[in-house]
Parts: structure tokens; C-alpha cells; sequence
């Protein structure tokens, strides 16, 4: 089991940018992907984005253009650039990391609020 850490929310107006980050306490390149999810009150959790091994990328339709992953393997974090915040984006972000067995481990979740 890895324990998957997220940092960086907060308030934030319209327009601005946050930078969310997920500490793992294992190597993540032993997992077959990582990435972001987020959920509103009432809503489902929906893809944000995600990174794979060979370091390709995903994105949910709602944030291209805006939000960037990334990751640092020598800290063994996944980061997530948000920018052009809209109300909209009002969730709380969760990082996941699935390994090729298809197991997954959840964060607890950072708050991230966008309100004039």
C-alpha cells in the first residue's frame, strides 16, 4: 500500500493559478499511472488528468490548455499546474495511483476553492 499526500489547495479568484502537489512514499515509477481527480459536492469524481510510466499524459475535456501534470521521480511527486481557474474547478482534488494489477491508492483530498 502507498500513502499518497496532497498539498496546495486553497482559495484562489477567478482567473489565478494553484499548484497542487502529491507526495508518495514509494517510488512512482513502479506504478503503471498516476493522476488527479476531482469532486464537487453532489458530483461524481471525474478524471482530471494523468501521467503514465513512459510519461505520456491525459487530460480531462474541461481542463486542456489549462492544468499541466507533471511529475519529479527523484521525490517521487506528482504535480498539477493549474491556471485560468473558473468557479467551475470548485472541488476537492484527490491523486491516485494505480500500479499493472490494477490496485489503487487514494489521498485524502485537497480543498480547492475558486471564488471572487
Amino acid at each position: 500500500q502507498v500513502q499518497l499526500v496532497e498539498s496546495g489547495g486553497g482559495l484562489v479568484q477567478p482567473g489565478g493559478s494553484l499548484r497542487l502537489s502529491c507526495a508518495a512514499s514509494r517510488r512512482i515509477l513502479d506504478f503503471n499511472d498516476m493522476g488527479w481527480y476531482r469532486q464537487a459536492p453532489g458530483k461524481q469524481r471525474d478524471v482530471v488528468a494523468r501521467i503514465f510510466q513512459l510519461g505520456t499524459t491525459y487530460y480531462g475535456d474541461s481542463v486542456k490548455g489549462r492544468f499541466t501534470i507533471s511529475r519529479d521521480n527523484a521525490k517521487n511527486t506528482v504535480y498539477l499546474q493549474m491556471n485560468s481557474l473558473e468557479p467551475a474547478d470548485t472541488a476537492v482534488y484527490f491523486c491516485n495511483a494505480r500500479l499493472n494489477s490494477g490496485r489503487e491508492d487514494w489521498g485524502r483530498g485537497t480543498q480547492v476553492t475558486v471564488s471572487s
